[in-house]
């Protein structure tokens, strides 16, 4: 569907169900040169089993119109506004790598908005490396095809259950039909933000999912994280990195739900 926000038109797509506020919602927030579809099996599932869901593309990024944002916090408010905008008071967040970030500071900082969290390839900080630094202020062509090498822990059909699936050139077709220079723009964002702040004012439930194989955010980092984080729990997916959606898409689902079915019935309850 597509809404205004923000005076710009913006993509979400609801998993094939028209949005309803007064079901438990879920944000789904995609990362660095991405979009809502990495999150094609996910979002879909709890859109048909009793969810209301939305997966944005983030300003500037594949079908939504605007500058691409800047700053983690200044994604954080975006999807704060996506809620007043939908008329959903409050919802789980799940976020990956630069989502995940946005996530975590909306947790932290609107506090009465965010139902649950769930964050997926993430670490208190994420420092981009001076060789990508440089490939994606002069060769973004260059750095995608780092990125994408990176983010996989298998080969070049890896684990994912669909047969034949091409997870390495999906990935890159997928960063290719975005704009070139909101790579750069999504990086910087994340090299500049310190989440050690936020993560301890999280007051919700918190799962921080990780892949083992993860050359992106390291299950190190993610471990990290999760101890900044009042009772957050843990999963780690074993043959999966940081495209742990693509390569593991089923298990990432599994965790999901168990942890959300949980999270989202005692908040309920509580309330």
């Amino acid at each position: 569907m597509e809404i205004e926000l923000g005076g710009a038109r913006t993509y979400v797509y609801t998993g094939g169900r028209a949005p309803d506020p007064a079901l438990p919602a879920i944000v789904f927030i995609h990362g660095a040169q991405q979009d809502h579809s990495c999150w094609a099996l996910q979002s879909r599932y709890f859109a048909h089993h009793g969810y209301c869901v939305l997966a944005p593309d983030l300003p500037g990024h594949c079908r939504s119109q605007g500058e691409p944002l800047d700053s983690v916090p200044a994604i954080a408010a975006w999807i704060v506004q996506l809620l007043d905008r939908m008329g959903i008071a409050g919802a789980a967040l799940v976020g990956h790598s630069m989502g995940s970030l946005a996530a975590l500071d909306a947790a932290a900082h609107y506090p009465s908005r965010v139902r649950a969290l769930a964050l997926l390839g993430s670490s208190a900080l994420m420092p981009v490396s001076d060789a990508l630094r440089d490939a994606m202020n002069t060769d973004p062509p260059r750095a995608m095809r780092m990125i994408n090498l990176w983010s996989h822990a298998r080969g070049l059909l890896g684990g994912n259950s669909v047969p034949g699936q091409w997870m390495f050139g999906s990935n890159l077709r997928l960063m290719q039909r975005g704009a070139a220079t909101n790579l750069a723009n999504d990086l910087s964002a994340c090299h500049a933000y310190d989440g050690a702040a936020a993560a301890a004012q999280v007051a919700c439930p918190t799962l921080v999912l990780m892949g083992a194989r993860d050359q992106m955010t390291p299950p190190r980092a993610g471990r990290e994280l999760a101890q900044r984080i009042p009772g957050a729990q843990t999963v780690t997916i074993d043959s999966a990195g940081h495209a742990m959606m693509a390569e593991q898409p089923d298990r990432v689902l599994d965790a999901l739900k168990n942890f959300l079915a949980c999270a989202l019935t005692s908040r309920q309850r509580a309330a």
